[in-house]
């Protein structure tokens, strides 16, 4: 079983970045496709970007293309997210999530991911 961990959330005014680290234990993350998606009060979760199992092929949110990047770490067990222009309506926590498969295509779809992190605060002050 893979456990996943996030780090790197916190507190930044906006127009600054941010890199959130996702880390497995238990097992590599060479197994599956990954996801990053964010859940800000009284919002429903909802999906940020995305890379497959290769890395070859990611997928972003329309409202975070060209302000964000997700890349899997050279380390098997890690995955990232770099954010950067960052809006107060960017405050959220942020889950990384871990999808079995999707070597070549990643996926937007929250309930093809069985694993999840608990979480990074992200808050961004205007």
């Amino acid at each position: 079983q893979v456990q996943l961990v996030e780090s790197g959330g916190g507190l930044v005014q906006a127009g600054g970045s941010l890199r959130l680290s996702c880390a497995a234990s238990g097992r590599t993350l060479s197994s599956y496709s990954m996801g990053w998606f964010r859940q800000a009060p009284g919002k429903e979760r909802e999906f940020v970007a995305a890379i497959s199992l290769s890395g070859g092929t990611t997928y972003y949110a329309d409202f975070v293309k060209g302000r964000f990047t997700i890349a899997r770490g050279n380390a098997k067990n890690t995955m990232y997210l770099q954010m950067n222009s960052l809006k107060p309506e960017d405050t959220a926590v942020y889950y990384c999530a871990a999808r079995e498969g999707g070597e070549i295509m990643p996926s937007r779809v929250e309930y093809e991911y069985r694993k999840w992190g608990r979480g990074t605060q992200v808050t961004v002050s205007s």
